[in-house]
């Protein structure tokens, strides 16, 4: 992690005005970066792949490029600036915020600004998987299939712009008590398991909620691989177990939990299941992924 040797003083802004409070948030980003003393230029998105667009033709002319707008919008400009100079910042406009909370980036949008202005430079590794038609998907905290794909696939959109984040959690909790099980079939740089899982998690990121629940031991965002991790509980008690074990980052060997760390990864699942990647249901099993190493410049917070 290297130290910003001075604060940016012109950045893109790619914002999304369909975020949840798109317009709102861009008139106090805009005023954070004034206060600043940074000169922002702020561009809207008017379709899915925009931002990348706008990123991909812009960016050289900056110091740096915040996104506002979901992880959709994140990891459409960090995908599009991928093995480039340009660190990109992530400002928590959606309502997941996954990525943001990953780095460990305030909620808010002027202590965001005012934190990664003033912050360092993080090289981490991305994940890729494999979408319909060929074309190539960047994740940069998990993807997976299971429980998180189908709490984001059966969260209402109207339950997302009431509760934000709150949404998620309801229904990943509803999820989790109905334990649909699936037969999986997972394999890591050839290495086969077959079995019995509620959910299959690829983690780039080690942590969720800025540092909350610890997915798995050793799980580190530049070491140029991915960790695998296969949860089986055997009951609703069992599946509390595991996530209070996972609060107080207990990872004693467990029939539960099984992981598998690795650069290449395929998941199948009898009977296919939905998979998704930070926040975005891309389609059903099988898919393949892979790790992107040391791919992307990220804006993070100063650790003091």
């Amino acid at each position: 992690m290297d130290v910003l040797t001075e604060t940016p003083r012109l950045v893109l802004l790619i914002a999304n005005p369909a975020a949840r409070w798109g317009g709102r948030w861009l008139d106090q980003a805009r005023s954070a970066f004034d206060r600043a003393g940074v000169t922002c230029d702020a561009m809207i998105t008017e379709r899915p792949g925009h931002a990348a667009e706008l990123a991909a033709t812009h960016a050289p002319r900056y110091s740096a490029v915040f996104t506002l707008g979901g992880d959709g919008t994140a990891m459409e400009v960090i995908g599009a600036l991928a093995h480039g100079e340009v660190p990109v910042g992530v400002l928590p406009g959606g309502t997941g915020n996954l990525v943001a909370r990953a780095l460990g980036i305030p909620l808010r949008i002027e202590r965001a600004i005012a934190e990664l202005l003033d912050g360092d430079v993080a090289t981490i590794d991305l994940g890729v998987v494999g979408v319909a038609g060929g074309v190539e998907r960047r994740f940069a905290f998990a993807a997976g299939v299971g429980l998180d794909a189908r709490m984001v696939h059966e969260t209402p959109p109207s339950l997302k712009r009431r509760l934000g984040f709150v949404a998620y959690a309801l229904t990943a909790a509803r999820a989790a008590l109905s334990r649909r099980e699936f037969t999986a079939r997972v394999e890591v740089d050839g290495v086969v398991v077959e079995r019995r899982a509620v959910a299959v998690m690829i983690a780039n990121f080690g942590s969720v909620l800025s540092d909350l629940i610890m997915l798995g031991p050793g799980i580190l965002q530049d070491d140029g691989r991915l960790d695998v991790c296969i949860i089986s509980p055997s009951s609703n008690a069992d599946a509390l177990r595991l996530a209070w074990r996972m609060f107080r980052r207990d990872f004693r060997p467990t029939e539960s939990l099984h992981y598998l760390p690795g650069r290449s990864i395929r998941i199948d699942c009898d009977p296919p299941q939905l998979y998704q990647a930070d926040g975005e249901v891309l389609g059903r099993t099988p898919f393949s992924a892979r790790v992107d190493p040391l791919a992307i410049k990220l804006l993070v917070p100063h650790k003091r």
